[in-house]
């Protein structure tokens, strides 16, 4: 059967898709230009027509999944509710125990980027998206009045640091760490970065600052 005929655009993404398959299988060390083009039945002059080179191709890649990670970010953090429980539903998914990115891919991509400076700008932006995307929230929390933290960026980083160490520790080794007591830890830093007793996460109503300690 003939295969059909797919736009520039088509093509390209259909390429960073079976890249981030083949990298989750196989790591970045190992994933080669024939694995993308064998796994879509396309030659290895294809493969390089759109990315010239193979560290191109798996910079394009995890670009390609961040993005998609940063738009689901996006979606729930704009929701019309209370920053406590936009925050709440951010952490949750982005979480080793929600259904985020495939922590695989991530860890595959931090340690490639020690040596691959193309990688390491794509894992950085993330990072820096991400931070930013979760201290803004809290900022319209705080003057909201839903809750106290004097330093939204740095809670920010708290926050993160704490669930990428968790994702490291969770899928290298798996169970090192439940995931019912990782959630607990992940519940627990927020709301001590918040100034909020561990309940008022799953309160019902808006959160009131009189809730705040």
């Amino acid at each position: 059967m003939a295969r059909v005929r797919l736009s520039v655009a088509e093509r390209r993404e259909e390429l960073l898709r079976a890249a981030i398959g083949q990298i989750q299988e196989r790591g970045v060390a190992a994933v080669r230009i024939a694995d993308v083009a064998s796994a879509l039945g396309v030659s290895n002059a294809l493969v390089l027509y759109h990315f010239s080179t193979k560290e191109q191709l798996v910079a394009a890649a995890f670009r390609y999944a961040a993005e998609d990670d940063l738009a689901h970010l996006r979606k729930l953090l704009g929701r019309r509710t209370t920053a406590l429980r936009r925050l709440r539903s951010a952490v949750r998914w982005y979480a080793p125990t929600g259904q985020a990115k495939g922590w695989r891919l991530w860890i595959e991509g931090w340690a490639a980027a020690l040596r691959e400076p193309a990688l390491r700008e794509v894992t950085r932006d993330l990072d820096r998206e991400w931070k930013a995307a979760i201290a803004g929230v809290v900022a319209e929390g705080v003057a909201a009045g839903e809750f106290r933290c004097p330093d939204p960026s740095a809670a920010a980083l708290r926050l993160t640091a704490l669930l990428d160490g968790l994702a490291v520790q969770m899928t290298s080794y798996p169970g090192a760490v439940s995931r019912a007591r990782a959630q607990e830890w992940v519940d627990e830093a927020l709301a001590r970065e918040l100034g909020l007793e561990r309940e008022a996460l799953t309160a019902t109503g808006a959160v009131t600052p009189g809730a705040v300690t």
